[in-house]
């Protein structure tokens, strides 16, 4: 067995990866311990579907589970990747996707830091042995993966949040069924993205999102890359098609089309510029008579003897952004952005991918009159920014780094290669209107290399992405690294970590923050955190920290502020935190975690959630110069009583 592990470490390979043995050191988690590697090709950009030419079968389901021993390698030594987890052991059944914390009744599940081994079995349909090639595809694993199929390694991955696939065709077998068997290792470190540094919510862990096997013609589409303008009532669509095979006989034919499904432009080219006459322009929520207008961009690859090689599809939206040193502009309006601060965060599942929950989510941020969301504080789910291209919700895109305070060369890798991964997956949603490179990064006032750190942060997104403006959520007053950015984000608590109880400074010290942020930079300002924690159910008069009342008071104090605001011109937008209440580490000081929500956990709304909404859906008409919208529930009609007998 020994023999066989030094095997894996000197000659397990995957083309996209070079391998090395490294010394343990203090930074590294369990699957780096085992081995280092530098991973050439990470990441994946086209979300997988069926189409005329490719097949899809979702893995998805009750897998095998086991926690490591305290030796992360000990699963390893004794060959556990080598046949079914059940011959080396006990197993419990684990649901995926979810987060492993919350599925079982002991705490030591709940709270495992370290190594976790999952494991299935599966079939590929003998169809795709037929000169096909076959992908494996994670659409998340946090933190660190290994994925082994019939023994032998074919992909590692870190960074949590993030897709990752391989190509498995000469791995599996058409005959019998295949092991797969992943190992996760959920220790977070000072070179981790995020770094172990006490942030404020739960480190669930796991098989978080769909895992897919789908298959591909030899010669496929690789990647797309759409961009869009408008030139008066003209949409441009401007784009880029890879494709591998080996082959250069090939033609691109790309055709759009509209919701009806009428073909407004085609092009036989692989890059190109689509010129769409009276285009449908993509909107947002409250913005627009016909919010999230999506048209279809479908790809065909097409041999020299005019056969179809491959086609995929996806939606795309007609939008264009600019931005000044005082708003950010879309089609040409500025925007003021009505949002939260949200998490991927559930009862059971914990940050494991649940549609019900996210429909819900959606209902319940138009029924608020929301038009925003910040992806707080890592890359969600791609189904939850389609769900937003489709609804018109905007959405700043958050990398997972988050209250960094060590700034390594190191961290600096990982922190641009999870940007890398990020931007080549979202960058052709509409809903994507800005990117945000950190939260709330500490010492950037008095360390030396925060600045050159975070200006080769920027500089790196720039280069992938020129089309959005870039932000970060800031809370250090004596903040330097703002000048980097194109839109100012601050997080601050007035009555609650400063002043608890107290809202009679509230108003003033918001107005002053946001103005300073601005005379300091010139940039266009949004608060993007504040809030209360509040228990629902709680009612003080008058009143009392963590009462709904006061969470209610609070943020009127806040709203305030922010009215003020929008008449200077350069603030353009609130988001509270947060959307719905969610897990963190235990603590003195939370709870049950973090109740900051204006809903339950459960998604059952707070008072703060109809004071909020009252005012969103205020805000919404007044933008769009309408009236405000009546009560939601009949009041009065303010007239006098009628008294005919004098």
């Amino acid at each position: 067995m020994l023999l066989r592990l030094s095997q894996l470490l000197v000659f397990g390979s995957l083309a996209s990866l070079t391998c090395a043995i490294v010394p343990v050191t203090t930074s590294e988690n369990g699957i780096q311990q085992v081995i280092k590697r530098v991973n050439k090709n990470t990441g994946s950009s086209l979300y997988p579907r069926a189409t005329e030419t490719r097949d899809l079968r979702t893995l998805d389901g009750i897998w095998n589970f086991r926690r490591s021993p305290p030796n992360p390698l000990f699963g390893y030594l004794n060959g556990w990747q080598e046949q079914d987890l059940y011959k080396t052991g006990p197993v419990i059944p684990m649901p995926v996707p979810s987060s492993f914390n919350d599925v079982g009744v002991d705490a030591s599940l709940r709270d495992h830091l370290g190594v976790v081994w999952y494991d299935r079995r599966f079939f590929v349909p003998r169809g795709w042995a037929d000169n096909q090639r076959i992908w494996l595809r994670f659409s998340s694993v946090h933190y660190n993966a290994k994925v082994f199929i019939n023994g032998e390694e074919v992909v590692s991955h870190e960074i949590g949040h993030l897709p990752f696939e391989v190509e498995v065709t000469d791995c599996v077998s058409f005959n019998t069924s295949n092991l797969l068997t992943v190992v996760i290792d959920n220790t977070l470190t000072r070179n981790t993205i995020p770094q172990e540094n006490g942030f404020d919510f739960f480190n669930y862990a796991g098989i978080h999102r769909p895992v897919y096997l789908y298959s591909t013609p030899q010669v496929y589409v690789e990647d797309i890359i759409t961009q869009t303008d408008v030139q008066g009532y003209t949409g441009l669509v401007t784009y880029n098609v890879s494709y591998k095979g080996g082959r250069s006989d090939v033609d691109c034919l790309v055709e759009l089309f509209d919701k009806n499904e009428s073909k407004v432009g085609s092009l036989q080219a692989c890059t190109g510029v689509l010129d769409i006459a009276n285009a449908n322009l993509w909107w947002p929520y409250l913005m627009h008579s016909n919010p999230g207008y999506l048209y279809t961009f479908k790809v065909s690859l097409i041999g020299s003897d005019g056969g179809l090689l491959d086609t995929y599809s996806e939606k795309i939206g007609i939008r264009v952004l600019n931005w000044t040193t005082k708003s950010v502009y879309l089609n040409g309006r500025p925007l003021y952005l009505r949002g939260f601060g949200m998490h991927e965060d559930s009862d059971l599942r914990g940050k494991g991918w649940d549609p019900v929950l996210w429909v819900k989510n959606f209902n319940l941020i138009k029924w608020v009159g929301a038009n925003a969301f910040r992806t707080s504080h890592y890359p969600y789910a791609e189904e939850i920014y389609q769900m937003a291209d489709e609804e018109g919700i905007m959405i700043i895109g958050e990398c997972p780094s988050v209250n960094a305070f060590l700034y390594t060369e190191e961290l600096l890798k990982k922190h641009k290669q999870s940007l890398t991964e990020m931007i080549r997956r979202d960058r052709n949603h509409p809903s994507v209107i800005m990117w945000s490179v950190a939260n709330e990064p500490q010492q950037c006032g008095s360390n030396k290399n925060c600045d050159p750190y975070y200006s080769q942060i920027v500089s790196h997104v720039k280069d992938l992405d020129r089309s959005r403006a870039v932000t970060f959520a800031l809370s250090d007053p004596h903040d330097t690294i703002g000048k980097f950015m194109d839109v100012i984000s601050f997080n601050r608590y007035n009555g609650w970590y400063a002043e608890i109880g107290s809202l009679a400074h509230i108003t003033q010290r918001v107005k002053n923050e946001s103005t300073q942020w601005h005379l300091r930079y010139n940039k266009p300002v949004l608060m993007s955190e504040y809030g209360a924690d509040t228990i629902a159910g709680m009612h003080n008069q008058p009143e009392f920290v963590f009462s709904e009342d006061y969470q209610v008071a609070l943020m009127s104090e806040h709203f305030r502020a922010f009215d003020t605001l929008r008449h200077e011109g350069f603030f353009m937008g609130e988001f509270i935190w947060n959307f719905a209440d969610f897990a963190t580490k235990q603590g003195l000081t939370r709870v049950g975690g973090n109740k900051k929500g204006i809903f339950t956990r459960q998604r059952q709304p707070k008072a703060g959630a109809h004071h909020l909404r009252a005012r969103y859906l205020a805000l919404a008409a007044a933008d769009a110069g309408a009236p405000p919208p009546p009560p939601q529930h009949y009041v009065a009609d303010n007239r006098p009583a009628f008294h005919d007998e004098l």
